[in-house]
């Protein structure tokens, strides 16, 4: 049974052991407003708050909200280990709108992508390298940006055209999601159609910084990243959403999926369906991606 136990927690990225290997570092956690346009026939507009943790040889750009829950996720969790019945985590936790953690590397600025996939019952971080080299348009403009004085700056970049603005109060040459390579961090990004626009919003200091979230920890998949080409990791993961359990699924025989387990209302079959439900309406909700050539590579064939 305690193998059964496993299979649903993976699914939400849990298993009932932690490890952490986390050096504690004190981190600059910048938090960004993002407001962006997920579907492309669609004007509705949708926000979340993006973190951007600066520590002294890297930084790691994610969605907060994993981050934020951090504590009540504990909670929960080890209440249900020590009752020993399974519960939905999923009805505790909000779902993040982007999966994406994008770590660069100081001072060279290196890049890499990770998304976490299932790799049978296991779950692992997949990801690519690149190192971009932005073609910054740097004027006079200058303006206020919230508490601080920051200058405008222009770029191409994954077929959109953007305009930023940064500030030299803050000494990082760096930004959300891939941006970076001003003379100071940027406050405010947006491209030239709105589709997405981030705005800094506050910062603050983080003692006993930890790369990882609990969840993360929980699952025991650590920082180690699979690396492939960028080609070969969108197709990878195009299949991934596809087809989120795919993996998994040969494992599953019949008289598993009739089981039940003590918590959960319905078989092992039904929460897979709505674990496999879950995943698809996550990568479903937004088809506007931030680079307009970061397509599937099966998609970019039919061109």
């Amino acid at each position: 049974m305690k193998k059964l136990f496993s299979i649903f927690l993976i699914a939400i990225f849990a298993l009932a052991s932690a490890q952490n290997t986390d050096s504690k570092e004190t981190a600059n956690r910048f938090f960004y407003e993002l407001t962006f346009k997920p579907k492309k026939d669609s004007a509705k507009l949708e926000k979340v708050i993006m973190a951007l943790d600066i520590v002294k040889d890297r930084s790691i750009y994610r969605d907060y909200t994993a981050v934020g829950q951090d504590s009540i996720l504990k909670v929960q969790f080890d209440a249900m280990q020590k009752a020993g019945v399974f519960k939905d985590l999923s009805k505790s936790f909000k779902m993040p709108k982007f999966s994406e953690k994008i770590v660069k590397t100081y001072p060279d600025m290196k890049m890499q992508y990770i998304e976490r996939v299932a790799n049978g019952f296991t779950p692992m971080n997949l990801g690519y390298n690149e190192t971009i080299k932005f073609d910054w348009k740097i004027s006079n403009d200058k303006a206020k940006i919230g508490a601080y004085n920051a200058q405008k700056a222009t770029t191409e970049f994954g077929g959109r055209t953007w305009t930023a603005w940064f500030s030299t109060d803050l000494p990082f040459q760096d930004g959300p999601y891939k941006f970076s390579g001003l003379p100071g961090l940027i406050v405010k990004i947006e491209d030239q159609d709105k589709n997405y626009s981030w705005v800094l919003q506050g910062n603050k200091k983080v003692p006993n910084w930890e790369e990882l979230t609990y969840m993360e920890k929980i699952s025991n998949v650590g920082t180690k990243v699979t690396e492939m080409p960028r080609e070969k990791f969108e197709k990878t993961f195009s299949d991934f959403k596809k087809d989120p359990f795919a993996s998994a699924r040969p494992m599953m025989t019949q008289e598993i999926m009739s089981r039940t387990i003590p918590g959960m209302d319905g078989t092992i079959g039904d929460m897979m369906k709505k674990q496999e439900k879950m995943y698809k309406d996550f990568f479903n909700a937004n088809d506007n991606p931030i680079e307009l050539n970061q397509k599937p590579v099966a998609e970019k064939k039919k061109k």
